[in-house]
């Protein structure tokens, strides 16, 4: 098979939020059932499973892989595997279905990440994310990861110079987006002033990072339905041109923390196996767990030289309406960041743009994106390149 004889043709993605009413297994079943259903498959025709979930403890039960069986008695034999890759479960499950269908080994492979978060303690929260750091494994915190891009962020700041309100306005930005998605945690146009200001609404989390500059804690599920070409009736399907991982090193004392070494090799890697360069994009969905985070992927697929991102921001190139418009969905900021299933949200993001059933988000003319999800501080990295396909 070719790189590209993938195809994604179903989808589903339950609402992201702080969903008291669902359970681990639920999400996942609601997820699995509607992805099938747009596939226009029946549940005995998926030959594999993958689910991709992280947990770190956040779950009692830590071995799910037959929960996606819940959604069809008729997927009752079918193949399961838990994949885990911290924040980049979801791609690296995605990943795991392509080599299944490229091997010959599956045809159509249910791929789903999913995480149930919000029932958990903030310090508990903390605990489990900071498995992904090195250093700070086994420590107790609430704000987890937050110190860690704080660090990077003011490491950024002294490099390149106080960019606060860049932040503010990615943060604004996002917000503004995710208004428009209705599977959105935070669906609210904050403004730009209420993202650059600090108070009760917005206190600081870890300097220089405020609340709008931070993902919320997210309950959430999605899932996609890859096939080999003409192995599912969905028209039109969208292609996977590429799909590229590549990791750096764990300990942050081998890595230069403004680098993201390992995300740019994914990303050029990526760019050079679809055959494309990146004005032929026309949207991306990538990795904002951060504000700090999206500013520095900018210069990761080259919108801009190392420190340019703030006349990136400021050009309006990023907006809905901009040059190249990045996190129309609202991003991990405004939707939200189930762990595991932020991977796989933001390629069934990509999907409903590429295949026009976008809604309010809709990019007119979309018909080639670009994702970028990463898991630890630019730890794993997973590029795609996605184009729709009649």
């Amino acid at each position: 098979m070719d790189h590209d004889d993938v195809e994604i043709v179903g989808w589903g993605h339950t609402p992201f939020g702080r969903l008291s009413d669902e359970s681990l297994e639920s999400l996942i079943v609601t997820a699995a059932r509607d992805a099938i259903t747009t596939a226009g498959l029946h549940p005995h025709e998926i030959d594999e499973i993958v689910l991709g979930i992280y947990n770190g403890g956040l779950q009692s039960l830590a071995f799910p892989s037959s929960l996606v069986l819940q959604a069809d008695d008729d997927l009752l034999f079918t193949r399961a595997t838990r994949v885990e890759n911290a924040c980049a479960t979801g791609s690296a499950a995605l990943l795991y279905g392509v080599r299944a269908i490229r091997s010959g080994q599956a045809r159509r492979v249910l791929v789903i990440g999913a995480e149930k978060m919000t029932h958990a303690p903030a310090e508990a929260i903390g605990h489990a994310l900071l498995g992904a750091a090195y250093e700070r494994a086994g420590e107790s915190s609430s704000t987890g990861f937050a110190e860690l891009f704080a660090e990077i962020a003011e490491a950024y700041f002294a490099k390149y110079g106080d960019h606060s309100d860049t932040l503010a306005r990615i943060a604004a930005k996002n917000h503004r987006n995710g208004v428009a998605n209705p599977y959105a945690h935070l669906r609210s146009d904050l403004g730009f002033d209420f993202c650059r200001s600090t108070g009760p609404r917005n206190p600081m989390v870890a300097a220089p990072l405020r609340r709008t500059d931070c993902c919320p804690i997210s309950d959430g599920a999605a899932a996609v339905v890859l096939a080999a070409p003409g192995s599912a009736p969905r028209t039109p399907a969208v292609r996977i041109r590429a799909l590229v991982q590549a990791n750096d090193f764990l300990p942050t004392s081998r890595r230069d923390p403004l680098a993201f070494a390992a995300a740019h090799r994914a990303w050029q890697a990526a760019l050079e196996q679809a055959r494309v360069r990146l004005p032929d994009l026309h949207l991306l969905e990538i990795h904002d767990c951060f504000t700090i985070a999206e500013l520095i992927e900018y210069e990761v697929v080259g919108l801009c030289p190392p420190g340019g991102g703030g006349q990136v921001v400021a050009d309006g190139v990023v907006d809905r309406d901009g040059k190249l418009p990045v996190n129309p969905s609202g991003g991990l900021k405004a939707k939200g960041h189930p762990v595991c299933a932020t991977g796989v949200s933001q390629h069934v993001m990509a999907v409903l743009q590429l295949t026009e059933r976008a809604g309010a988000m809709q990019i007119p003319g979309a018909t080639v994106a670009g994702v970028f999800n990463m898991g630890g501080v630019a730890v794993a990295n997973y590029a795609s390149v996605l184009e729709r396909v009649q």
